[in-house]
């Protein structure tokens, strides 16, 4: 049963008497049901993502349709073009912000950038860096101004590429724009807020200088063959949605672009698992930053 509106149901009807779904009450043939139609009309697989975490998602999808039970769901997502799109953003979108965990951005400076440029800028080498699953572009775009403030003479002497990618195509329009809310800029310093933004109404807007650092691309996570060669890659935040097998397999992706000294780095709560370990050593535990062997 659905009483919610085309453009999502936030303001349905009151359902009284009843309890709304939860994600414990989604079976797993009623995931798998989803998971089929999601296939059929955008092309896109929940199948190796963690189903909890999957569950929970659909569940608050379905409380804003005012859905009593997943069978009711499906019944919109097969009529409703507009709800496949908010469930599809619900299990995709990563919400991010500008120098998320600022430690980790001063290790960075500190103890991780300077032996990579060390090691290009006698060869006046390009260094690719890569933000996986980069949502707006926060994180890349915070790597940029970490360079051009820290880093700019290096930068003259060894080009640098930012590549940052994600499955969202409208997340991926929000990034290139680099219009944001002041929300995701509360971890900026006063300093640099001035420096690299402007404000446009109630927004602010990063500078052209910092953008065109920034190439942004659509992959998926899973297409580890598409991986392209990086001395650096920022994965933060995006395996803990993925099962452990699959986790294994993105991981041995990124050890195969990365060359023999290039660092990888994962969010706070994931690790490396499996065999890959064996092809990392660690550089900073807290921050969960990793050398390749």
């Amino acid at each position: 049963m659905y009483y919610g509106n085309p453009k999502g149901g936030l303001l349905a009807d009151t359902l009284a008497g009843h309890t709304l779904v939860e994600s414990s009450d989604i079976g797993d043939d009623a995931l798998a049901e989803i998971s089929l139609i999601l296939e059929m009309h955008c092309n896109f697989s929940i199948s190796v993502y963690k189903d909890k975490c999957m569950k929970r998602r659909i569940a608050i999808r379905m409380r804003s349709c005012r859905c009593l039970d997943a069978s009711a769901y499906c019944n919109v997502l097969r009529q409703n073009s507009q709800e496949l799109l908010l469930l599809k953003k619900a299990l995709t979108i990563h919400v991010s912000q500008f120098f998320r965990n600022p430690s980790m951005f001063e290790k960075l400076k500190t103890i991780v950038l300077p032996p990579l440029f060390q090691s290009t800028v006698a060869e006046q080498k390009q260094l690719q860096f890569w933000s996986l699953g980069c949502a707006g572009g926060e994180e890349a775009y915070s790597l940029g101004i970490l360079l051009h403030e820290f880093f700019a003479e290096d930068i003259l002497q060894s080009p640098v590429k930012i590549l940052a990618s994600d499955i969202d195509d409208d997340i991926l329009k929000t990034a290139v724009e680099a219009e944001y809310h002041e929300d995701r800029l509360k971890d900026i310093p006063e300093d640099i807020r001035e420096n690299y933004f402007s404000h446009i109404g109630s927004r602010l807007q990063l500078l052209p200088s910092i953008k065109e650092m920034v190439t942004f691309h659509k992959q998926n996570i899973m297409d580890v063959d598409t991986f392209e060669p990086c001395e650096m890659v920022l994965c933060r935040n995006t395996l803990i949605y993925f099962t452990r097998p699959d986790q294994e397999k993105i991981l041995r992706g990124i050890a195969h672009i990365l060359p023999s000294g290039g660092v990888l780095v994962l969010g706070k709560s994931e690790t490396l698992v499996g065999d890959v370990r064996k092809l990392f050593t660690t550089i900073c535990p807290l921050e969960r930053i990793y050398r390749r062997v």
